[in-house]
């Protein structure tokens, strides 16, 4: 939920308390086949915090799209980067839409908008064509804080995502994972990621390996692997062990290492994670992005339970078992003085 920044003044730490009490759950259902669903009304879905049931305060609207792509444009991807390079129309066309907005971001060890946000598809697309590989460094989490805050300055009533076009991993951030997780809280941004592979990259990297990381690994995030349940959130799968690494993220220092950025920040704004390998499944993946992202309901409630701090489990359930639905599996919410 929004909420309000305070910097504590004997240590120097960043901390957030509430200020509007309203959370938005962007919610996406598709059928067994993975299709997306659409024309759903408001009073097909029941939403819980933390078990408790709440009451749907909007209904389910279109609202534009302002998307940052944030793209890892460094020598590791030399040989990647003209599969990217054309697809700054199906950008334009399939994802942005006719009201929305892209604004287009590389990354290495700088980060470069090569385009402001324009809904001019010739353009976004000419953007990604002047995409060139940099440095060896390639600071993920720094580019989708970067983002963050390209976003933050978007009209209120637009969705703000950041599709983040990379490898999992992260070389040279100063940010940390903490801090991006707060910020797209605050903001209300999902984020989504196209996974370059690793495996790929490592064969056809013609750059210098990157100097080692400098932020020593002190914890790491595990992968999950348990099946998705009908009606349920997909993205809660095998939250049993993953929840508590996301917890330990806020409560511990901010300096926690986290082995895969991309997977706790899609998975925890409420986003999904896409790989490629061919050009044709990275076009094919950007379609079903954009076919979701057109067909997403906007639910927001006031929680009944804003007593309660600490983490705060989402559940939405449809009333057709057939249907699977996922949406950001839930949020962090600061304990008030005084509790």
């Amino acid at each position: 939920p929004p909420q309000q920044r305070q910097d504590t003044p004997d240590t120097g730490t960043t901390t957030f308390r509430s200020t509007v009490k309203v959370v938005l759950a962007p919610t996406t259902v598709m059928d067994r086949y993975g299709n997306v669903i659409g024309g759903l009304n408001v009073t097909d879905f029941k939403l819980y915090d933390n078990d408790k049931l709440q009451r749907l305060s909007t209904d389910v609207s279109f609202h534009p799209i302002s998307i940052v792509v944030a793209i890892q444009a460094n020598s590791t991807v030399s040989e990647i980067l003209p599969k990217i390079q054309k697809i700054g129309s199906v950008i334009g066309d399939m994802v942005v839409g006719g009201n929305g907005e892209a604004a287009v971001l590389a990354f290495d060890h700088r980060m470069r908008v090569i385009q402001d946000f324009t809904n001019d598809s010739a353009q976004i697309s000419d953007a990604f064509k002047k995409v060139k590989p940099g440095s060896s460094t390639s600071a993920m989490i720094d580019a989708v804080q970067y983002s963050i805050n390209m976003l933050r300055k978007r009209p209120d009533d637009h969705r703000r995502i950041v599709l983040l076009i990379s490898e999992t991993g992260d070389k040279g951030s100063e940010g940390h994972v903490r801090e991006v997780l707060d910020a797209a809280q605050i903001y209300n941004i999902v984020i989504y990621s196209v996974n370059i592979s690793h495996v790929v990259s490592l064969l056809t990297d013609k750059g210098m390996p990157p100097a080692p990381s400098p932020i020593p690994p002190t914890a790491t995030v595990g992968h999950p692997g348990a099946p998705m349940t009908p009606t349920t959130i997909s993205q809660n799968r095998d939250l049993g062990n993953f929840v508590p690494a996301f917890v330990e993220i806020f409560k511990a220092a901010k300096g926690i290492f986290v082995s895969n950025p991309a997977e706790v920040l899609t998975r925890f704004t409420g986003g999904r994670e896409y790989s490629f390998i061919k050009q044709e499944a990275l076009e094919s993946d950007l379609v079903h992005l954009g076919q979701e992202l057109h067909n997403q309901y906007l639910l927001s409630y006031q929680p009944n339970n804003l007593s309660e701090g600490g983490y705060h489990k989402i559940q939405v359930v449809v009333d057709r078992p057939d249907l699977e639905v996922r949406t950001r599996p839930g949020y962090w919410k600061a304990t008030e003085p005084g509790n």
